[in-house]
């Protein structure tokens, strides 16, 4: 009894069908050989017609290539890497590439488990990426034989590796607060030993100068009302708006401010970072925040893939993409 009697069609079937040989049909369908136009689209029709699918994996085996690429994350609730994941994902369907995320739990087990499930099967690439720009991704990475690439995350020299542009962002923010008037401007952000945290509070002094305040702490809502507390019982002017380091600071912030009957913005103008909009939208007022446009750095990740799993070459290094701002009611 044939494939057929079963209802499920063959490459067979097609190719009797159309009238051409086996290799005719199956050429046809893959994009291969020297099919010309005009039978490819009626090999096409037909097995459209007749229901068949071909079978990507055995597809995959003649092109050796798998038309999967992994994407493996130490971001357990996926802030960061969903809207990474979706912007990778809108490139690969494109190009019939399906996606596998796999979460580490920044555990080091785990993560070497997801990596040999991946190679077991055969993906044409991986994207590494992470809750941090600088955190080091699993050794076993630096060692395969497939493609990899680094998104919000640290990759060796030779890589390519998508950040945004953390320094840019942070001169939007403080750029915008001084457009409206602004001169004592307070940055509260998180933990000092974040590379990106480093850079923003760079960037941040080069634009304010000797009289600028940097105030290091956890990424919480508590530190950023704590954060408050510490600059109101000190002496001295007090100041007319607070660059945040992240949504979460912030919404602390404007909460702590508020407790005190402190109007925003008109007393004191807020930006947060992140456009974390479960956060922004739901402060009161809305956050006036900074995007890091992570879904344009997954659509630039998925490119890169890609180009290297059909062997193009890329420049190496860190390729920085612009945040924006997206102006809401704070500021």
């Amino acid at each position: 009894m044939s494939d057929s009697d079963h209802g499920r069609r063959t490459i067979r079937d097609v190719a009797k069908a159309a009238g051409v040989s086996i290799s005719t049909a199956s050429n046809a369908l893959n994009g291969t050989g020297r099919t010309n136009a005009e039978t490819r689209e009626k090999v096409k029709r037909i097995a459209d017609e007749l229901g068949f699918r071909p079978n990507a994996l055995a597809r995959g085996l003649l092109m050796k290539r798998s038309h999967a690429i992994g994407m493996l994350t130490n971001d357990t609730y996926g802030r960061l890497t969903l809207p990474m994941a979706a912007g990778v994902s809108e490139i690969l369907v494109d190009h019939g590439v399906s996606l596998f995320l796999c979460a580490t739990n920044n555990d080091p087990r785990l993560a070497k488990l997801h990596l040999d499930a991946l190679l077991d099967r055969q993906v044409d690439g991986i994207i590494f990426t992470a809750t941090r720009i600088d955190l080091e991704p699993p050794p076993e990475l630096l060692k395969l034989r497939v493609p990899v690439i680094y998104a919000f995350a640290q990759g060796p020299a030779d890589s390519v590796s998508f950040h945004p542009d953390d320094a840019q962002g942070a001169r939007v923010a403080v750029q915008h607060l001084q457009s409206i008037g602004r001169t004592r401007i307070v940055h509260i952000t998180g933990e000092e030993n974040y590379l990106a945290a480093r850079i923003r509070a760079h960037a941040y002094e080069d634009l304010v100068g000797p009289s600028g305040q940097v105030m290091f702490g956890e990424w919480s809502e508590e530190w950023g009302h704590s954060a408050i507390d510490e600059i109101y019982s000190q002496s001295g002017p007090k100041p007319d708006a607070i660059f945040c380091g992240s949504d979460e600071i912030a919404r602390g912030v404007i909460d702590a401010l508020r407790d005190r009957g402190i109007s925003i913005p008109d007393d004191v103008a807020v930006v947060g970072f992140d456009n974390w909009e479960v956060v922004s939208k739901q402060t009161r007022p809305p956050l006036t925040t900074i995007d890091m446009q992570l879904k344009e750095i997954g659509h630039r990740a998925g490119l890169a893939i890609l180009g290297l799993s059909r062997q193009e070459k890329l420049e190496p290094g860190i390729v920085r993409l612009p945040c924006s701002i997206f102006k809401r009611n704070s500021a």
